[in-house]
């Protein structure tokens, strides 16, 4: 079982920059895909970023060159950096874990969810 926690989320005016955290625990998941998803209100849960086990990456269109997708295998902790942030971006921003190595950027692919995080983004 893994356990995921994200952290980092906040109301920030657009423009602005956060770093959301994703801290794993339970059992090591080195080997695991790791993925971003977002959410906003009425909206389905939507992709927007992942890591491989191996470090490649995959970003939705909407933030690329915006966001960057990164792990720390050291902390068990991936992260999502998120600049020039716009009010289309706000959202509950949820880590999920894959138990295949590879990228996948539907949800029903993750395995495991986190209880998400809010980001805010003022205009």
């Amino acid at each position: 079982q893994v356990q995921l926690v994200e952290s980092g989320g906040g109301l920030v005016q657009a423009g602005a920059s956060l770093r959301l955290s994703c801290a794993a625990s339970g059992r090591t998941f080195t080997s695991y895909a790791m993925g971003w998803f977002r959410q906003a209100p009425g909206k389905e849960r939507e992709f927007v970023a992942a890591i491989s086990w191996s470090g490649n990456t995959n970003y939705a269109d909407s933030v690329k060159g915006r966001f960057t997708v990164s792990r720390d295998y050291a902390k068990n902790t991936v992260y999502l950096q998120m600049n020039s942030l716009k009010p289309e971006d706000a959202a509950v921003y949820y880590c999920a874990a894959r138990r295949i190595a590879f990228i996948a950027t539907t949800p029903k692919e993750y395995d495991y969810w986190g209880q998400g995080t809010q980001v805010t983004v003022s205009s």
